[in-house]
Formats: structure tokens, C-alpha cells, sequence
């Protein structure tokens, strides 16, 4: 059975689920898992940097002592300025976060790429491709999420 669909509303900069009467729509599992792992705030770790200032690790209370936590830390790169370092850091934690449809034989292969896209200043783009054994593979783009990194 497939798994309720997760869009991105990036009006709200969240995800939501779509209502299709009577019931949520469904379909979609391997883009919605991927918003998920990418975009749910993983807890960060004792030597990153807060970058609010609060202190707040963020994350989940239910992901204490498992395998592979929900989410990633790009939220850590929220007020990051237009440096070198923040599309590597990007790319480190998506690849973090993702690491675990390679480990659970979801994916066979993932590429990340990020980079700031020329011309418009300040936005990150992320790009992921993921390959399943006899599927085509999968591009999902994501700049609209980073836009304002300063």
C-alpha cells in the first residue's frame, strides 16, 4: 500500500498533505521520502553551531539511541553566509540524511550536487538523483527552498 503523498507548499516553506476526497492522496513514496529526510530538522550535533543562537538542537525526542535519525541538519544552514563552505555542507548533510535508503536497498546509487545558481543571488540549489534497480532514474530539484541564505 502506498504511503500518503508529501508536497512541498513553498508559499509556507513546509510540507503538507494533499486532501482527495474522502482520503489523502497517496502515491509518490520515494519523493516523499526524500522531503522528509531532507527536510525535517534533524538534531544537531554537539559541535555544530546553532545558528539562532538558542542553543536548541532541534530534532526528535523519538530518535534518541536509532539507526539513522529523521531529517537532516541543513536547517543549520539557514542563516549561513554566500561562502564556499555552504554548498559542501549541503551536500554533506543531504547525503547524511539520505544515507539510509542506500543502506535499506531503496536506492542503489544517489548523486547530490549543490551549488549556488548563477544569477540569482543567494539561492541554493540542491539537486538529487536516485536510482532503483530497473527504474529510471530520479531528479528531484530543490533551490526555491534556500532562497534568502545570506
Amino acid at each position: 500500500m502506498p504511503d500518503i503523498t508529501t508536497v512541498w507548499d513553498s508559499a509556507n516553506a513546509v510540507g503538507d498533505w494533499v486532501l482527495l476526497p474522502p482520503d489523502l492522496q497517496s502515491g509518490g513514496d520515494l519523493e516523499s521520502a526524500v522531503l522528509i529526510s531532507l527536510f525535517t530538522d534533524r538534531t544537531a550535533e554537539p559541535d555544530d553551531v546553532i545558528p539562532d543562537g538558542t542553543g536548541d538542537p532541534r530534532g526528535w525526542w523519538g530518535d534518541e539511541g536509532e539507526t539513522y535519525p529523521i531529517g537532516s541538519r541543513l536547517w543549520l544552514l539557514g542563516r549561513e553566509k554566500i561562502l564556499a563552505k555552504v554548498p559542501v555542507l549541503a551536500k554533506d548533510y543531504a547525503t547524511e540524511a539520505l544515507q539510509w535508503m542506500l543502506d535499506d536497498g531503496v536506492c542503489s546509487q544517489i548523486d547530490i550536487t549543490a551549488a549556488f545558481v548563477p544569477g540569482f543571488a543567494g539561492l541554493l540549489g540542491l539537486t538529487v538523483t536516485l536510482y532503483q534497480p530497473g527504474a529510471a532514474p530520479t531528479i528531484l530539484n530543490f533551490g526555491w527552498v534556500w532562497a534568502g541564505v545570506s
